[in-house]
């Protein structure tokens, strides 16, 4: 037997874990208790082996059978996966894991055995040998079965070990010899002892029937050191517990049936915890009552026993099953926290401690400063992991394609002003330098939707009122720099708490919903550039030119009716294909003789297959198909393979479809200007102060979309151990907006959906899992090292042109495409509005259904959708000058919402502000219990998997 629960949540309070697995949106739920607050030592894994007696009244020997597979013994406020698998004999091999089932009968008739069998705790013996000798002894059996029994026990079982085959890396059920008593080679060899952490335990079940017994003998032993018991175990480690169940034979495998409840018993996280800490008799028998307690019973008629349950998606809380004593400890620190509670009641909000106020002029960013220069060598050190090398060329990648992409639209917005070879050139120093010295290096900085309209409203001002549009950029990004430090200063970074899931959700649905504009219209215009050519479409129209007699051009044209009459083999002169015109000396006139009509085609294929093999391979992850390592690499690598893949389609083809353009030569794109902006030009010099106004809306511009990404990459689902740098950040970006506006570079901000895909690519995962239990999610590897590498493979990226140049651009926007998808679909936001076009009937059973009325739950979806549409509006207009005021009225809107909603549904809805917050204590507004019965059946409760995505959604 074996089962498993993941490390994830080692030492992390429940009320983490639980906001990180969508349980519950209580802010300081009744579980938020620490296993350290509670005294709790950490149990080691337990490994439960079940062999059954096989071959009475021939040949006896001790064989596998039922291995319900794997379980950790962890504190008791972790999750657990409790799965069976079973030994197929015929197929040789073990069954998909499932569920364990049991019969009452068989749990009562062990509960009676185990009465009035033999209990020993904290036995002393350090072998096989001495401890068959203390339960034979202590058994009232005569000399001669004493002996036959005590032989029957030290022979050596017959282990299905799982080994790697030389063909194929399969798996082959190898038997074990007979006559040693030390663990076989094989054992050590098992697959299955990688997947166990060090420390681990084992506990074994032997159960049988015995035909020259009389009457049942049963024994529970608790070791009281753990020792390696020989062979008796599939895998040779230490043995904590040991349960003995044999007897007369009897009809439907009786004492089979009681092994396995004696098994699925150790494997309950509840019982192991009892049982390891028990004194007597009466504490065991407590703990399988309590089991039995919570034993649902299905009736005969309507189930079939011999069915499979699959293991379900999400587990029910442990929280109603805890023993006695736990309740009591619970109680103790709830009681200490309603003091302390009580204490500061009149106190303000606690916020975390990057978001703490100090009180004095650039307090915050000293803090944040001193909190991360400890942090700095090991930035570099973690990044040496082949995780990291994959996430290189993942965000190398999407990196490429943004400064490609925004390049060419800042170069049609400012007619040349700036261009692709300035988008590189600015991503590369700005990504560097802020890599190197940011607060939170996981960030991405990038060219982004907002700050492209800003500053496609400002060169059209410029050209309008003929000012000199590069000087008057510089003048603005000087007060912006400005602004930004005096943000810096008086620590305003600490009002992003006031930026709740509402305002978050809104501002990555608006980046989302440009990326995904930018790759449709893209691809749109290459259908203008690459014509669609249908019958009597003008495109068709070609003509060879001939000079005459007088200096003129004679020309024949080439229509429909020409090229049918040229099938039937009636060539003329007229009818030349363009190569073959010229070479007769004409000239090839007309927009149909240079166009290939299969382009466009070709470059919607690649669009969408691109884009579809990348959502596929991420999908991969989460398959059955492959080994666990395949598809991690699969899903890894997904952008990077779906690249590859459309290269190798139009290699393959060979068309001429457009391909990634990298600037040759190191100068500006704009004619006759330097690196360096004057600051005046040909401006009037009251422009230096006129210039205050629009650095002011792009201020708040900034300044809300660098933190509202910082917010949603230090979440605390994320798991991050280096802590944040709120204020570090925005100075790290005020002062790179400085240097761009001086070099005359793009402004760069935090990119929402290239960090969140870094930070995806950068995720880690327990390797130690059982068969049929999906890793659980540890946490980010937190370094620098890719973004730099990332930032500096940029910059060169102009000396890669012969490499770079065989991309085709509808790939890359198939990319862009994927990125934009995944990072929409991942916003609880999405799920809402999905739940607008369902009928109540089909809806899933979600746990914000349970508390939130549906009408209330649409309406508050439609306001998101109004936000949402007047945002688009107004950046597609002319009065998208004001778009960063909207955005800063995101939070307006929000806090407008407590007129509208109750705090009981803003809780379930989104989040609560600071001031709610001091209330959640108060009645009637905190849920009874995140876990209540009706809280925990297997069905869709969540709005992120066990193993989360990188998403913004919080529940």
């Amino acid at each position: 037997i074996k089962m498993k629960m993941p490390d994830a949540h080692e030492n992390v309070p429940v009320e983490e874990m639980d906001s990180s697995l969508g349980l519950s949106p209580s802010v300081d739920g009744p579980s938020n208790i620490d296993s350290r607050e509670l005294g709790i030592s950490k149990d080691p894994l337990l490994f439960i082996q079940l062999n059954e007696l096989l071959g009475w009244p021939q040949a006896l020997e001790w064989r596998e059978t039922d291995i319900p597979q794997i379980t950790l013994s962890i504190p008791l406020y972790h999750r657990w996966m409790l799965f069976e698998e079973k030994l197929e004999v015929g197929a040789g091999r073990w069954s998909a894991p499932h569920v364990p089932t049991l019969t009452l009968p068989s749990l009562q008739k062990l509960r009676s055995l185990l009465a009035k069998g033999l209990v020993l705790l904290d036995c002393p013996a350090q072998s096989l040998l001495e401890l068959v000798e203390q339960v034979i002894q202590a058994e009232s059996l005569s000399p001669e079965l004493r002996g036959q029994l005590q032989a029957l026990l030290l022979q050596r079982p017959q282990h299905h070990i799982q080994t790697r085959g030389i063909c194929w890396g399969s798996a082959h059920p190898k038997k074990a010899s007979h006559d040693e008593n030390i663990p076989l080679k094989e054992q050590g060899q098992n697959s299955l002892r990688q997947k166990l952490p060090p420390g681990a335990e084992a506990a074994a079940v032997l159960a049988g029937e015995l035909g020259f017994l009389a009457q049942p003998v049963g024994a529970f032993v608790r070791l009281r050191d753990p020792v390696v018991l020989g062979p008796l175990t599939e895998v040779p480690i230490p043995s904590r517990f040991f349960c003995l169940l044999l007897g007369p034979p009897a009809p439907r495998r009786g004492y089979h049936e009681m092994g396995r409840a004696a098994a699925v018993l150790l494997s309950d996280p509840q019982f192991q915890w009892s049982v390891r800490r028990a004194r007597n008799l009466h504490d065991l028998l407590a703990a399988l009552d309590t089991f039995l307690e919570g034993v649902t019973v299905l009736p005969p008629g309507r189930w079939d026993s011999t069915a499979r349950i699959p293991p379900p998606k999400c587990l029910p809380s442990q929280h109603k099953r805890l023993p006695s004593q736990m309740q009591e400890v619970e109680g103790l620190s709830r009681a200490r926290r309603a003091r302390t509670e009580d204490r500061d009641s009149h106190e303000p909000h606690k916020p975390t401690l990057e978001l703490q106020r100090t009180g004095r002029l650039f307090g915050g960013l000293v803090q944040d400063v001193r909190r991360k220069a400890p942090w700095y060598p090991s930035d570099f050190l973690d990044a040496l992991h082949p995780q990291c090398f994959s996430a290189v060329l993942y965000i190398y990648l999407a990196t490429v394609t943004n400064a490609i992409t925004f390049g060419g639209l800042l170069g049609d917005a400012t007619e040349g002003a700036q261009g692709v070879l300035e988008s590189f050139l600015g991503t590369a120093v700005a990504g560097a330098a802020f890599c190197l010295m940011a607060g939170q290096p996981l960030t991405i900085l990038s060219s982004t939707g907002p700050v492209l309209v800003f500053e496609r409203l400002l060169f059209s001002f410029s050209r309008d009122y003929s000012l000199d549009y590069l000087p008057f950029r510089l003048w603005v990004g000087i007060w912006v720099a400005t602004f930004c430090l005096v943000l810096v200063a008086t620590e305003a970074s600490v009002l992003v708490r006031y930026f709740t899931r509402f305002t978050e959700e809104g501002f990555c649905a608006l980046i989302s919903l440009i990326f995904i504009y930018d790759a449709l219209g893209k691809m749109l215009n290459l259908t203008r550039a690459y014509p669609i050519l249908r019958p009597g479409s003008p495109a068709y129209g070609c003509f060879c030119q001939y000079p005459v007699p007088g200096g003129g051009l004679r020309e024949t044209g080439r229509d429909l009716d020409q090229v049918r009459t040229d099938d039937l083999g009636l060539v003329n002169a007229s009818l030349l294909s363009p190569p073959e015109c010229t070479r007769q000396g004409g000239y090839p006139r007309g927009p149909g003789c240079h166009t290939v009509p299969d382009i466009a085609f070709f470059s919607l294929l690649l669009f969408l297959t691109s884009f579809l093999f990348a959502m596929a391979l991420k999908h991969v992850r989460t398959s059955r198909f492959f080994p666990s390592v395949v598809r991690k690499v699969l899903s890894d690598f997904s952008s990077v393979l779906a690249i590859l893949l459309g290269c190798s389609l139009d290699a393959f083809l060979g068309l001429a479809t457009p391909k990634l353009l990298v600037p040759r030569e190191f100068k500006p794109t704009l004619p006759g200007r330097g690196w360096l902006v004057s600051p005046f030009g040909t401006n009037p010099w009251w422009l230096t102060v006129a210039a205050t106004l629009p650095a002011l809306l792009l201020s708040i511009l900034i300044f809300m979309d660098q933190q509202i990404t910082a917010v949603i990459l230090n979440r605390k689902e994320y798991r991050l151990r280096k802590g944040a740098g709120f204020h570090l950040d925005l100075f790290c970006v005020a002062v790179l907006m400085l240097l761009t506006s001086v070099l005359g570079l793009p402004w760069y901000v935090s990119a929402t959906v290239i960090s969140l895909a870094h930070m995806d690519s950068l995720r880690r995962e327990s390797r130690d899992c059982a068969p049929g239990e999906a890793p659980s999610f540890l946490g980010i590897r937190e370094q620098r090292l890719t973004g730099l590498v990332v930032f500096i493979l940029t910059g060169m990226s102009i000396f890669l042109a012969p490499v770079l140049k065989f991309i085709p651009m509808p790939v890359l926007y198939g990319i862009f495409l994927y990125m934009g998808v995944t990072a929409l679909s991942s916003i609880q936001f999405m799920k809402r509005v999905q739940l607008l076009l369902m009928p109540a009937k089909h809806q899933p059973d979600l746990l914000l259904l349970r508390h939130v009325p549906l009408s209330r739950v649409h309406l508050f979806t439609a306001i998101q959708l109004a936000c949402l549409g007047l945002l688009w509006i107004i950046k597609s207009t002319p009065a998208a000058i004001i778009f960063p005021l909207m955005l800063l009225g995101l939070v307006g809107v929000r806090k407008a919402l407590e007129w509208v909603f109750s705090p009981q549904e803003l809780l379930w809805l989104d989040e609560l502000m600071p001031e709610e917050e001091r209330n959640i204590p108060e009645k009637g507004l905190e849920p009874e219990h995140p876990f209540s019965g009706s809280d925990s059946e297997d069905s869709e409760l969540m709005y992120q998997p066990k193993v989360p995505e990188i998403n913004i959604s919080v529940n």
